[in-house]
């Protein structure tokens, strides 16, 4: 089969397409033919090495946390699937999943939805989760909550407008020109950081949940936790958040994790419709170092897929 793979840590030229032995199910596994992957962030840290004390990888690594396709072969002790299931999921950060094949274990696994196309169902696993975990979890939101959504224009931003409005909070939430109109569709109020700053477009306001998804320095993420309401909670999946903001706010710095009941939910409210599933740019996998270098220079247009060629 045909993967992308790197041979050591470096730039996006790192990666090279090229010839690898299919792999085969062992026991507790399956081996899922791919449809798609996602590009994700983490993705380019860890080929560039700046995760290597986190998450090491063995040589020669294929990259790719997200993954969507159809099962092709099951293994040994794997009950609950049959060939040709479509499936999602989302994988360790060792990746594997930008290839023609790869083989999952199957408890990771979760039914794909069957409303979008088998290659987009990659764009759910890790921002869905992301989003999902932050608000559900770490938050454990009600209900008539007041939300602030810094990067509601990003993959995991419109998810997290999606199922914070869905379950009935007043979501606020940033986003750029380009993506106004459709967070604005997700049910948000916006705020369009090119214009206003955000301190200044909601002062005087405070909400009980603020989901940071924004690169943000110490003083940046300081004066977000003072737009939390008494007994509030700031959550950023981007880097440190402060402590002891006092006034009975909680602070959290959250990692996603792998869930398959919750990206079984995820998957279950895109086919009912209640969540929409946006891809920015559907490109071969062949491109994934174009990808990688358009992301590190800003150049990315927003979530994209990758599929075989």
């Amino acid at each position: 089969m045909k993967a992308i793979r790197f041979h050591q840590y470096g730039a996006g030229d790192v990666l090279t397409y090229e010839e690898t032995d299919r792999p085969a199910a062992g026991p507790g596994q399956v081996v899922v033919k791919v449809s798609g992957t996602s590009f994700n962030p983490v993705d380019a840290t860890i080929r560039a090495g700046y995760l290597r004390e986190v998450f090491p990888v063995v040589f020669p690594a294929i990259p790719g946390i997200d993954v969507s396709g159809t099962i092709a072969e099951i293994g040994a002790d794997v009950t609950g699937w049959a060939v040709g299931d479509p499936v999602v999921a989302l994988l360790p950060m060792s990746g594997g999943a930008a290839a023609e094949y790869m083989a999952v274990p199957a408890d990771l696994l979760a039914a794909a939805p069957r409303s979008v196309d088998s290659a987009d169902a990659a764009a759910l696993p890790a921002v869905g989760l992301t989003a999902y975990q932050a608000l559900f979890e770490h938050a454990a939101l009600p209900a008539g909550d007041t939300v602030l959504i810094n990067g509601g224009g990003g993959a995991v931003g419109g998810y997290g407008v999606q199922l914070a409005a869905g379950h009935g909070a007043v979501v606020t939430a940033t986003a750029g020109p380009g993506s106004a109109a459709r967070v604005r569709g997700y049910g948000a109020e916006v705020v369009d950081y090119t214009r206003t700053p955000l301190a200044e477009a909601v002062a005087g306001r405070r909400f009980d949940v603020i989901l940071n998804l924004v690169p943000t320095g110490s003083e940046e993420t300081a004066a977000l936790a003072e737009l939390v309401a008494d007994g509030g909670v700031l959550i950023s999946t981007t880097g440190p958040v402060p402590e002891g903001v006092g006034r009975g706010v909680r602070t959290v710095r959250m990692f996603v994790r792998s869930d398959t009941v919750q990206l079984t939910d995820l998957a279950a409210r895109v086919d009912a419709g209640t969540l929409r599933v946006h891809v920015a740019a559907r490109r071969p996998l062949t491109e994934l170092a174009a990808v990688h270098d358009e992301a590190v220079t800003g150049r990315l247009p927003g979530k994209t897929i990758l599929y075989p060629a």
